[in-house]
Order: structure tokens, then C-alpha cells, then sequence
């Protein structure tokens, strides 16, 4: 059944059909035909067909779409995977990609205790009343809301004051992070060079804020902390333009290519034991793949996160690829998960909200990582697991010959 004479706003051109219903529309351009395709909350399947076969390499890359034929349609074979984006799902079924998804970690995971904030009421350390700010496409931002609270050492020392975010900043930030789609389609060595600037600023300030992290957290793993991140934002650095795909070979005269894809727009709760250490271990793999982030900094420990989006601003960062917001993991956590425009979310915050956030996140079948309150070894992780949640895997089926 062939449908045709419809408008973009119609039922018909925005629902998921399955065939043997086509709905069809006419375009001007490559250009238009891509934004036509791409406007639908669903992205399962696409086929191009053109007798220009560079052309329809051109476009299939710019499909949102988890898997793309071109001049066929319907084809599979458990060596390419097969699985959709957006509403249409997340996970693939087939190839190596699809095999991983039924494979988990060896051994039993520690459970991961609350990390309390400190409480005092000393004078401040610093003579200078400071009130940290959010980090708002590139720019720093103040809360909506107003609201800040203080921020304590272990002997009650006033540190400073943070922001406390509301879902307004939530929006704000996500609304930055859409604003730098172009991120995705810089060259895989220019988000490696920007990584290896972000670990060079960062490491000429090691002392600063390994000092930092030692007020904040009472405890003498600062310098550790602190190195352990720089060499975090050389790993990602160094993947960056490494990671890369596959070619599938598949029963048809041609070839798969199994292209790794950014996510889109990555929330995370991060790690509250290491606030910059699990900052860092979040944002380094996400924008290395080409994605844009929306931080929520440790909750207890809030005041790295905010020092640190100093070295972003000399470091070449474009505004909106990084946006940290402060304030209660509880507050920020549902209206982040709930956010239509977000694409995944993790999750590694001391405060169990797993369970909150995958419910918030079914909205739009976002894809979820979260720890389900166990601990994770910050000084071990495995790089994998990072590069996979950051990339989506496209397959484009491509023919040749006569």
C-alpha cells in the first residue's frame, strides 16, 4: 500500500508503519531528504536507493538510523547487527555488538556506601566568600532557582558554595549541548588533540587541585586522584581516533560496514568517593566519541568539578560539548532522565537512584548505565565498557558489481 500527498506534521509520516504500508513524500535536495527522513522520534531502519552510489554514501552516514541499506532493503545475516535508535530501541541483535550485550563482568561488585557531605560551622578557609557557578555552554551560569549551599571540609572549614541546580538549569544545559551538535562531526584527531590540551592545563594545576580534593575529602589521595585523571584524559585522547568500526562480510555481493556512532547527548550522575576523578573517567570517553555531556558534579565534593570547567575554558573546548551543573543527585537525576532530548544516561552517584532513572529514562527508550549501588574501582576501569556505552553501531549495507 502506497501513501502519498502527506505533510510532515501528519500521523502517518511520524508513526512507526511496518511494511507492507509505504508512506512517500517528495524532496528538492540530498539536504532536504536527509532533515525529512531524520523527523521522527523513531529511527529503526532506512534504505537508500540513487544510481550515484558516493551519493548514497554521503547520505547514509547522516540517516539516524540503526541500520542502513543501500539500493536493497530487508537484508540480514547474524555476522552485521541489527537493531534501532531513538524510540525504536536500544541494543542490537547479531554481530559482535550483539553478542556483548548478553556477556556481564566476572565476580561480585562491592557495594557502594553513601557518601556523606561534611558539616560545620568554622569560619571560612578562604578570606573571600566565593559562590562557585554552574558551567552552561561554555559560559558560567548561576542557578534559576537562586538557591546555593556550603560546602564544608572534614574540620568544618568553610570551603565555599555552590549552586543548587533545578530543572530549569537542566534544561538550560541540555538546550547547550543540542546547540553544539557540530561536536560529532569534527575530525576523530581534533577531539584528540582537545583532550590531550584538557590533560596539559590540567597537569600544570596538579597541586592546586590535588590540595583541593584533600580539604574537600579529609583524606591524602589527592596528588593520586589527580594523576589518575590526566592519564584518564590521555587514554581517551589516545583512543579518540582508534576506535573504530568493522567491515562485515555478508552473503550478498558487497559488505557491512559497522560504523561506531556518537550516542547524542549523554547525562551522568558522577561518582561522589572521586569528584574528579569520576568526572573526568565520565566526560574523557563521551566527548571523545564525539558526544555532548551533561555533568551533575559529586554531590558531597562539588567544588573540583567546578575549579575544573577552568581548564576547560583554556583548553579549546567548544561551549555547550561539557556542562557541569552542582547541587543534590535526588533533584537533578529525574528531570535529566525524564528529558526528551537526552539520548542516554548514566548513573554512578553514590545515592541510589537506578531504578528511578530507568523508569524516568522509558519515556523515550533512553539507553541507561547505572550502578545499581555497587562500587566501581576508579584507579582500574575498563576503558571498553566506557568507549561501548559512548558509541551506537550503525550498519550500512553496501553492494558492488553488476
Amino acid at each position: 500500500t502506497l501513501i502519498t500527498g502527506l505533510t510532515t506534521s501528519d500521523t502517518l509520516m511520524q508513526e512507526e508503519i511496518f511494511g507492507p504500508v509505504l508512506v512517500a513524500t517528495t524532496f528538492r535536495t540530498p539536504s532536504e531528504a536527509v532533515a525529512l527522513a531524520n523527523n521522527t522520534r523513531y529511527g529503526l531502519a532506512a534504505s537508500v536507493w540513487s544510481e550515484n552510489l558516493n551519493l548514497a554514501l554521503e547520505i547514509a552516514p547522516k540517516l539516524v538510523a540503526g541500520i542502513v541499506w543501500i539500493n536493497a532493503t530487508n537484508l540480514f545475516d547474524a555476522a552485521a547487527g541489527f537493531g534501532g535508535v531513538r524510540e525504536s530501541g536500544f541494543g542490537r541483535e547479531g554481530g559482535w555488538e550483539g553478542l556483548a550485550a548478553y556477556t556481564r563482568p566476572k565476580g561480585k561488585r562491592k557495594v557502594l556506601a553513601k557518601v556523606e557531605a561534611f558539616r560545620g560551622n568554622a569560619g571560612p578557609v578562604d578570606p573571600i566568600d566565593r559562590t562557585a557557578k554552574m558551567y552552561v555552554g561554555g559560559k558560567q551560569a548561576r542557578p534559576d532557582s537562586g538557591y546555593s549551599r556550603a560546602v564544608h571540609g572534614k574540620s568544618g572549614g568553610l570551603l565555599g558554595h555552590v549552586g543548587m541546580a533545578s530543572r530549569k538549569d537542566v534544561r538550560n544545559a541540555v538546550e547547550a549541548a543540542q546547540g553544539a551538535a557540530g561536536w560529532a562531526g569534527k575530525t576523530a584527531h581534533l577531539r584528540a588533540q582537545i583532550l590531550y590540551y584538557i590533560a596539559e592545563n590540567l597537569s600544570a594545576r596538579a597541586g592546586e587541585f590535588a590540595g583541593r580534593i584533600n580539604d574537600m575529602t579529609g583524606k591524602r589521595q589527592g596528588a593520586k586522584e589527580v594523576e589518575a585523571s590526566v592519564q584518564q584524559l590521555f587514554t581517551y585522547a589516545a583512543w579518540a581516533d582508534k576506535y573504530d568500526g568493522q567491515v562485515h562480510g555478508v552473503p550478498i555481493r558487497g559488505v557491512a560496514l559497522a560504523m561506531k556512532e556518537p550516542v547524542g547527548i549523554i547525562g551522568a550522575l558522577c561518582a561522589d568517593e572521586v569528584p574528579l576523578l569520576g568526572l573526568v573517567s565520565v566526560m574523557a570517553p563521551a566527548i571523545a566519541m564525539g558526544n555532548r555531556v551533561v555533568l551533575a558534579a559529586s554531590e558531597p565534593y562539588p567544588l573540583a568539578a567546578t575549579d575544573f570547567y577552568q581548564v576547560l575554558d583554556t583548553s579549546d573546548v567548544p561551549g555547550g560539548v561539557v556542562n557541569i551543573l552542582t547541587g543534590c543527585h535526588g533533584d537533578i537525576a529525574p528531570a535529566l532522565a525524564s528529558h526528551l532530548n537526552v539520548d542516554a544516561m548514566w548513573s554512578f552517584s553514590s545515592t541510589d537512584l537506578s531504578a528511578d532513572i530507568e523508569r524516568a529514562s522509558a519515556g523515550n527508550l533512553k539507553r541507561c548505565w547505572v550502578n545499581n549501588g555497587h562500587a566501581t574501582d576508579w584507579y582500574d576501569t575498563n576503558s571498553a565498557q566506557f568507549l561501548t556505552a559512548s558509541t551506537e553501531v550503525k550498519n550500512i549495507w553496501v553492494p558492488y558489481g553488476e
